[in-house]
């Protein structure tokens, strides 16, 4: 008899399904697309706008395997994801299994993979949208031709291998024009005064300066300070034992103003609680709560929505699908999150009416919340079918979906203005009297102050004493601060998310992408977590600003995520809207190719000149950015470093404008202070060079001599090599001794006969290959540099693992070894990494 055919985009989630319909259906995966525009070739009628779409390469041989599947089947039920690129590959997967088939396609949606969700879809199938398809291939198209017409600009003006795209690129200008208010930043002085009083009753409190004569007070310098401390009988001293410049306030004797209680203002504050998840907030608050990335937040969210096996329940999606930007929760889910309160917390922590909340303008309201699938899968029943990873994420989204349903957290709040002369201090206290959903929910706070809502308020009690209008208070210690205005912070992946989700840029599916995007084009770099852009970056970003201003605005990229709205609602033609883009694009790239600088091979003079030959020394644009070369090329081949910190007249390094403009470049010199260093190969001097990878030493008689040292800074700010060390161990190849060499990541052990002999010996982890038990695994590298795990016996045993092993067996389930890990809360711990353990301990234990 034959069966349906069910397509879902993942083995995973074809899996799961595959158990809940029974042996009439059949259930394979496309893994994802299966059809997209061409790569070497537009792949797009410029008039038209119509695609033309071909099979991927990858693809060609799962698309053989539906068609045959699909040859005999008596339907065909296309279950991708519930957006638009779910849409899209539902679409190209009946268009190419169109012609194997007699059977009717059918489309099911489904938010949540449960086995009630998946039989109510199959009992309901649709037809697939076209307007979502309409509006998924509009946005390919328009991210093709930015990126096919910009690119090979920059290949033709920089160099070969950048890219530009319509939202990776709104993206890069947010980070450098972030990192331009950082660079102008100019900080300014200002203090605060804060008294601690005391009243009739206990205990003493503080109160902060807020106005003077009625006006915000704020005193700018020492000098303002000193000023209202002695109005108030006090005077700046410095401190014994505090540190120098430490400045404190002494009392010149009796008071020269009272404090009187002006105001007392006592009310009730309710706290509500945050709707539950949508895509960008789940990656934020997963970010401030866990420390996961975008893309692990993304990884793991998948796992959790896909399925995991859970006891006797058999296999089950654990939350409502990740991509969403609508915090609409379902009847059905609120019914049971309100039950699932009374009976676990109490009738009081219940709101009298079930909570609803405002749905974005944009956002597609046929999507639900990402939430838990149903209560009984409390964080506690599921610990142990989990990972460490997707029991923390889960619980997150656990707490915050089941606290959107509790009642507020209610504080009881005081204001108490204080009188002394002219000035009037301020004391605020909160006290906690009803905790409602922060009994289960706490607000993470972001790393740096700067980067904090107002919803981040502390939320702390601070208690005041029972004080009443007119009483005077003894100031018992006044405490003058002085601040510094603080620049703004560079963005991190939450903070970036946040940015683009407030600014209508991007939607759930492409946050991720857009991320990684501008991160693998070497655009951006993270520094303590955070994006800061190249050279190149901001030289991209300088040239697209320049000759696309449209394509790198805020506000019109969001314009045109509006637009590819209105076409999913039918409101908008596809090609109308591609037409508005392509008539304004295609006179800014004619006029870009023209005008847009020749950064390749522009020569900008400098004063500098040539130590080889004399001649004068230009600022060229180079693969590592931005150097010094003789203007005599090729007869002379000389070039010099442009150091990090060196400072360009007339402007910052990021922008480049400015450089071109100056004809005075400070460079780095051409010989670093070095002590002397012969080459021991062939003992003439070793020279600083810059390469990929920073500064190294190089021997002068290269190409004779391709001799090279790493090169280090001591504590004097000098550049010094770091000569191979003889180790007291043979080479098993040729006898030599070993050395201790310097390599791009860090110290390794070779033949010292190199490059006669090319013999690396594999630095051993001490644990023992689970696989084939005969070798040991050691650290290896890929091309790309990352560091991970493999067995010694390779190619005969394929064993790898991206995590450190630990020699040291599992006390829970007797596995061979641990795996390290590293945290900035927990710091360093071992876990087991056996999929069904959870153990893990502190490594200090």
């Amino acid at each position: 008899m034959a069966k349906a055919l069910v397509i879902v985009e993942s083995p995973a989630k074809a899996k799961t399904i595959n158990k809940f319909l029974g042996s009439d259906f059949t259930v394979k995966a496309s893994m994802g697309h299966v059809r997209d525009l061409p790569k070497r070739t537009l792949g797009v009628d410029e008039e038209s706008f119509e695609p033309e779409y071909a099979v991927l390469p990858d693809k060609k041989k799962t698309l053989a395997d539906l068609k045959k599947s699909a040859k005999n089947a008596k339907a065909v039920y296309l279950a991708s994801d519930p957006d638009r690129e779910g849409e899209a590959i539902c679409w190209h997967l009946m268009e190419e299994l169109r012609e194997s088939t007699n059977a009717e396609f059918h489309r099911v949606l489904f938010n949540e993979i449960t086995k009630r969700a998946i039989l109510a879809a199959f009992e309901s199938p649709l037809k697939i949208d076209m307007r979502k398809v309409e509006a998924q291939q509009a946005r390919r198209i328009l991210d093709r031709l930015v990126g096919y017409k910009i690119s090979p600009l920059l290949w033709e003006k920089v160099r070969r291998g950048l890219s530009a795209g319509r939202v990776q690129s709104v993206a890069l200008r947010i980070i450098c024009e972030r990192e331009h208010e950082i660079q102008q930043f100019e900080a300014r002085e200002y203090w605060s005064l804060t008294a601690r009083l005391a009243g009739e009753n206990p205990p003493d409190f503080t109160a902060k300066l807020v106005l003077c004569d009625g006006k915000k007070a704020e005193p700018a310098n020492v000098g303002e300070a000193t000023k209202v401390l002695g109005e108030l009988g006090y005077k700046l001293v410095a401190r014994p034992g505090e540190g120098e410049g430490t400045l404190v306030a002494d009392a010149e004797g009796e008071a020269a103003v009272t404090f009187r209680v002006v105001s007392v203002q006592a009310r009730e504050k309710r706290k509500h609680p945050f709707p539950p998840f949508i895509t960008s907030k789940l990656q934020q608050d997963a970010a401030r709560h866990l420390g996961f990335t975008v893309k692990k937040t993304m990884r793991v969210a998948q796992g959790l929505y896909e399925g995991r096996e859970i006891g006797d329940t058999g296999t089950v999606g654990l939350i409502t699908y990740m991509r969403t930007d609508s915090p609409r929760v379902s009847d059905e889910a609120i019914t049971a999150a309100r039950e699932f309160i009374g009976t676990t917390y109490g009738k009081d922590t219940l709101p009298e009416k079930p909570r609803t909340y405002k749905v974005a303008k944009q956002a597609q309201e046929a999507h639900e919340a990402i939430r838990p699938t149903s209560t009984e899968f409390t964080p506690d029943r599921v610990k142990s079918h989990l990972g460490r990873d997707e029991f923390r994420l889960y619980t997150l989204i656990w707490n915050r979906f089941i606290a959107s349903q509790m009642s507020s957290a209610v504080f009881d709040v005081t204001r108490v203005d204080i009188e002394a002369g002219r000035y009037t201090f301020r004391a605020n206290g909160s006290v906690l009297k009803s905790a409602g959903w922060l009994a289960i929910y706490q607000q993470g706070k972001a790393e740096d102050p700067r980067d904090r809502d107002q919803d981040d308020a502390d939320s702390e009690d601070r208690r005041l004493p029972k004080l009443t209008e007119g009483e005077e208070l003894k100031p018992e210690e006044m405490l003058p601060k002085q601040h510094f205005t603080q620049p703004p912070t560079r963005f991190s992946e939450a903070t970036l998310v946040k940015e683009l989700e407030e600014n209508g840029i991007g939607r759930p599916s492409t946050y991720a992408t857009i991320l990684s995007t501008i991160m693998d084009r070497d655009y951006v770099i993270k520094d303590n977590r955070r994006f800061c852009p190249t050279e190149l970056g901001f030289l991209v970003n300088e040239l697209m600003v320049a000759s696309f201003g449209d394509i790198v605005d805020v506000g019109y990229t969001a314009r045109m995520e509006e637009l590819l709205d209105k076409i999913e609602a039918g409101e908008l033609h596809w090609v109308d809207a591609l037409r508005e883009f392509q008539e304004k694009f295609t006179k800014d790239l004619e006029r870009a190719k023209v005008e847009m600088r020749d950064v390749k091979r522009e020569a900008i003079p400098t004063d500098q000149n040539c130590d080889k030959c004399g001649k004068m020394m230009v600022l060229k644009w180079g693969r590592f950015g931005q150097f010094l070369a003789c203007s005599g090329y090729p007869d002379c081949k000389n070039t010099r470093d442009l150091a990090a910190d060196v400072e360009i007249e007339g402007g910052d390094r990021s922008n480049m404008k400015a450089a071109a403009k100056t004809a005075k470049i400070k460079a780095a010199p051409s010989q670093v202070e070095i002590e002397a260093e012969p080459c021991e190969k062939c003992g003439k001097a070793m020279v600083l060079r810059r390469g990929r990878y920073g500064p190294f030493l190089a021997c002068s008689s290269y190409p004779d001599c391709k001799n090279t040292r790493k090169v280090t800074t001591n504590k004097d700010g000098k550049a010094e090599a770091k000569a191979d060390r003889l180790l007291d161990e043979e080479c098993p190849k040729c006898g030599s001794k070993l050395a201790a060499k310097q390599g791009r990541y860090g110290e390794f052990m070779a033949c010292s006969s190199y490059p006669k002999c090319r013999f690396v010996k594999m630095k051993e982890t001490g644990v023992t290959c689970p696989e084939c038990a005969d070798g040991k695994i050691v650290e290896r590298r890929s091309k790309r540099g990352k560091l991970f795990y493999g067995c010694s016996a390779f190619p005969d045993c394929n064993f790898v693992t991206w995590k450190k092993p630990v020699d040291r067996k599992c006390p829970e389930c007797g596995a061979s070894y641990l795996v390290e890990r590293i945290t900035k809360k927990g710091g360093r711990e071992f876990l087991c990494d056996s999929e069904n353990c959870d153990h893990s301990e502190s490594a200090d234990e």
